[in-house]
């Protein structure tokens, strides 16, 4: 028998109590039951954006959010400043290009983040552009960026700030409000520990009055109309509700850990992931690794499959290659939502024993002990 391990970088493990809810007899969507429901995750939604603004609630996945940020804040032949970094932050730009709106594109090197003095730069070229589009956590490579420094750079600016806060948002700090994001963008099958199937999309007053300047060819996706019946928790087409109802319970569990401390926890995880890679020799991608996964460069002489491969054959442990440009040369751990310290050490244990079958030269235990002292050293 062999136990499964998902530690990708979404979907993401599903705690039990979760799942449970799921199991529960499906109600009627538009019931009273299911709108206490709402209003109940309401709030939870907001704690975690860090917002005071409501966060509206869409079934689709995370790209749903990103295409509805888009197609309502920025009308058919306007500018929009894309911080292309990475295989998620170029589908802003095509996003844009399925709508008519003109990508700017600020290029930076995969696996670096995003220089806050190009966005200022962009910005004083483009005064016109109408938003700029950025990545908290670039998942194809494993890299954060600096969202709070750009985010006061774009606030002095007549410019919104859209963020796409999918594999970020739960698992690394990021305050919408104070860091002066108009749009923030989230999926469900990540952070909140929940299977795919819902995105969720804050807005602030700054994002309503360019919202609210013209109509929107949207029609599933309109922002305006999950803006009127989320007055009355409500949503206007038929959402994912039995997901909703387990959006409850993971809403619980992170606010009964306490959001400041989840995001503890990923930092703890995130360092140790980091030292267990590097104390095998293994190469990290990224310069500013993300809080919620860890990639490392495939070594020399060694494919993709034969790490990955072996990692699930062996021990059930799921995890994922690189996307685009980078496919087949970089490994990404994830360990946000649902996993602890003993998930990451117990990867790496994994991965040390899937190198060691594969030829690769080091100390047996050292991803281990790195893990363990990074750990221990955060602790005391």
């Amino acid at each position: 028998m062999q136990k499964p391990r998902l530690m990708t970088p979404g979907p993401a493990s599903v705690p039990e109590e979760v799942l449970l809810e799921l199991a529960r007899p499906v109600i009627h969507h538009r019931s009273a039951e299911a709108k206490q429901v709402i209003t109940e995750v309401a709030g939870g939604l907001k704690e975690v954006f860090q917002t005071e603004n409501d966060v509206l609630i869409l079934t689709s996945s995370g790209t749903g959010a990103m295409e509805a940020a888009a197609v309502n804040a920025v009308p058919p032949g306007e500018k929009a400043i894309i911080l292309n970094a990475g295989h998620f932050a170029a589908r802003w730009g095509e996003i844009c290009k399925a709508f008519g709106i003109i990508p700017i594109l600020v290029d930076t090197e995969w696996g670096k983040p995003v220089d806050p003095a190009q966005v200022e730069e962009a910005l004083k070229q483009h005064p016109d552009a109408k938003c700029v589009m950025a990545t908290l956590s670039e998942t194809s490579t494993g890299t954060g960026h600096p969202i709070e420094a750009i985010g006061k750079i774009v606030a002095k600016t007549p410019a919104l700030f859209i963020v796409d806060g999918i594999s970020g948002v739960g698992a690394m700090e990021c305050r919408t409000d104070a860091w002066g994001i108009d749009i923030l963008c989230a999926g469900s099958q990540k952070a909140f520990m929940l299977p795919p199937g819902l995105a969720f999309v804050s807005v602030s007053a700054k994002g309503w009055a360019q919202i609210d300047s013209f109509d929107s060819k949207s029609y599933y996706f309109n922002l305006k109309a999950a803006r009127k019946k989320m007055k009355e928790f409500d949503t206007p087409y038929t959402p994912a509700h039995t997901l909703i109802l387990a959006l409850r319970t993971s809403l619980r569990m992170i606010k009964a850990e306490g959001l400041e401390n989840v995001w503890e926890r990923h930092r703890r995880m995130s360092a140790a992931c980091q030292a267990g890679v590097r104390a095998l020799g293994l190469e990290l991608f990224s310069s500013a690794p993300a809080e919620g996964l860890t990639a490392f460069v495939i070594p020399d002489g060694l494919k993709d499959g034969d790490i990955r491969g072996g990692l699930t054959k062996r021990f059930g442990v799921t995890t994922v290659g690189g996307q685009g440009k980078i496919k087949g040369k970089i490994v990404r751990i994830g360990h946000m939502g649902y996993t602890d310290e003993i998930d990451v050490v117990g990867a790496l244990a994994a991965l040390e024993m899937v190198l060691h079958d594969l030829g690769v030269k080091f100390n047996p235990g050292a991803a281990v002990s790195a893990a363990q002292q990074v750990l221990l050293g955060q602790k005391a």
